[in-house]
């Protein structure tokens, strides 16, 4: 069994699902970690034993690194991870993959030209309702799709956004409740209809109370090349994190996912439910709840496939369908008009 040598570049609210989903990879060892922040990166270090940086780019030239994992802020992902591929190291970025197409084409293009792997984290594919409704649907049980849709009604006030200089920016989060928020939805509801989106038309709005460029309501329509116009809703100004939901309508049945749990009503009168698999065993620390527990799952599987070859569960193709669909829905927002993917 191979042991790739890791290190991870930002060491804030997200890296405990990095960090510890590494420790727990057999595949693995962290190495060092990297935060501009001196302190942060001392006291994450002394944590996990390794080296402490605050320029990636020195720690890239003294350590010996195999895989560098992105834990920064969306305009850092596409600059930072190319360098880190030039230097021949694969790299696991968080979502999104950028906050352009251009940029993630960019960093598409790195990973072939250097002969490296790009992997980006969309952990809820994993989650057992997603799982439970793609796999009926992949199987044929439910016949061919006739409708989606999905939301996201969450709650993010001031001190959210002012704790940091990036989030509710268009040029440094590169947007906010879609490409924040959201994605992860748009990106399940994608993965499970298993189909490419071609047109949106949206419209983007501020309607909550936060002091913020960028949008707190999104809401459209996505067309698929099945046919399909899917439908989503999104907000950030709602009183509290309700559960995200996707329903999907099919010729033999409907779906309903709540978070992470999916219930199918069959048109035989059949009523059939994921079953959820918690990881026990992984303590991520103090994480936000709606991270769930997937992390691990994603992460472990993407060195498997560093050593063995094969291709990544969640795959690089499918993580920019759904970054277009973010792109589109701004796009479409700020003009008015249908966008073509």
């Amino acid at each position: 069994m191979k042991n790739f040598r890791s290190a991870i570049i930002g060491c804030g609210a997200i890296f405990p699902t990095h960090g510890v989903s590494v420790k727990h990879c057999e595949r693995a060892t962290l190495v060092a970690v990297c935060d501009i922040i001196k302190e942060r990166a001392e006291k994450t270090a002394e944590k996990y034993a390794c080296a402490a940086y605050t320029d990636y780019i020195e720690m890239l030239d003294k350590e010996k690194i195999d895989v560098v994992h992105i834990c920064l802020p969306h305009y850092l992902h596409a600059p930072v991870a190319i360098e880190c591929m030039k230097r021949g190291k694969h790299v696991i970025t968080e979502k999104p993959l950028s906050v352009s197409v251009s940029d993630a084409q960019a960093m598409i293009d790195a990973s072939e030209k250097h002969g490296v792997t790009l992997a980006c984290i969309f952990q809820n594919r994993f989650n057992a309702g997603t799982q439970f409704v793609r796999n009926m649907f992949l199987s044929g049980e439910l016949g061919a799709i006739k409708g989606a849709r999905c939301s996201v009604t969450w709650y993010r006030p001031d001190s959210y956004y002012v704790a940091d200089d990036w989030h509710g920016t268009w040029d440094k989060e590169g947007g906010g409740v879609i490409i924040n928020q959201a994605i992860h939805t748009l990106d399940a509801m994608r993965y499970i209809m298993n189909a490419k989106p071609i047109e949106v038309y949206a419209t983007i709005a501020n309607r909550g109370d936060t002091h913020i460029e960028v949008e707190d309501t999104a809401e459209g329509a996505i067309l698929f090349d099945n046919g399909v116009r899917a439908n989503f809703h999104a907000i950030n100004y709602y009183s509290f994190d309700d559960e995200v939901e996707i329903n999907l309508d099919f010729e033999k049945g409907r779906a309903k996912i709540l978070s992470d749990r999916a219930t199918v009503k069959m048109s035989d009168g059949r009523i059939l439910s994921s079953v959820t698999e918690p990881l026990s065993d992984i303590d991520y620390g103090e994480i936000k709840a709606y991270w769930g527990v997937n992390h691990f799952r994603q992460i472990d599987n993407v060195y498997k496939c560093l050593e063995s070859g094969e291709e990544m569960f969640v795959d690089l193709k499918g993580a920019f369908e759904t970054l277009k669909i973010v792109c589109a829905i701004y796009e479409s927002g700020k003009s008015g008009a249908k966008v073509k993917i």
